[in-house]
């Protein structure tokens, strides 16, 4: 199918940020993934930098810019947020713990959505939490269907290993007991945008006391569908 709109340099500034929103991109990935000239990737994202639709973050990689994140909830359209209270809530009910959904942003992920479990020993992270790429299963979702080259970034100083990535590859979804913090579980399932590239990661955390040392085989089912009907709302809202 041709996506082009006869706009060229609109095309190729598309481009760049389809190609961003996989997460950070040195220049020479950004040319790999677009297929365009080296000089011209350069100078569009440049000029996206500079309208601040693209960004930098500590290592010179390029990002997406915080100009998205105020156009996208000026016009009302983070599908992905709208369609997410419900779905949190039958998560959260569906399990008795804590609910959310992670987002990567540059070398961190953030809770953009949240249920809380109302009363008991919970696992809080409220709506702008801002956690570690490098430990938890939903880092590792986030992770696990990155390219080659981001997935050996990503695995720097990580608290899994690549063989728990396979597994999550494998299986659909990943657990972790204590990674991110002594005594806590989560599960975690990716949710997929309309071309279907892993944008989200849905969880459930709490104590590993509830969750046992296999919180997976109790809850992986339910998160799993979790993140099937958030992916199936973000592809209907595409259509």
């Amino acid at each position: 199918m041709d996506n082009s709109s006869g706009v060229g340099v609109i095309d190729k500034a598309a481009h760049v940020l389809d190609a961003l929103e996989a997460g950070p991109t040195t220049l020479a990935q950004l040319v790999a993934a677009t297929g365009l000239a080296r000089p011209t990737v350069h100078r569009l994202a440049l000029a996206l930098v500079h309208h601040r639709l693209v960004s930098r973050d500590i290592q010179g990689r390029f990002v997406l810019g915080s100009r998205l994140v105020e156009l996208a909830s000026a016009a009302g359209e983070d599908r992905l947020i709208a369609s997410a209270g419900p779905v949190l809530m039958q998560l959260r009910d569906a399990t008795g713990e804590s609910a959310q959904i992670f987002r990567r942003q540059g070398d961190w992920r953030v809770c953009v959505a949240s249920a809380e479990r109302p009363i008991g020993l919970r696992d809080t992270i409220p709506v702008g939490t801002q956690l570690s790429m490098k430990a938890g299963s939903a880092a590792q979702v986030l992770l696990a269907w990155e390219d080659h080259d981001r997935l050996l970034e990503g695995l720097q100083s990580a608290r899994f290993t690549p063989t728990v990535l396979a597994g999550v590859r494998r299986r659909g979804w990943g657990q972790s007991l204590g990674e991110r913090e002594p005594g806590v579980a989560s599960v975690s399932a990716p949710v997929r945008g309309p071309s279907g590239r892993v944008i989200a990661a849905v969880s459930i955390s709490g104590p590993i006391e509830r969750l046992t040392r296999q919180p997976g085989r109790l809850h992986a089912e339910v998160v799993c569908n979790a993140g099937r009907v958030l992916t199936e709302a973000l592809r209907k809202t595409s259509d």
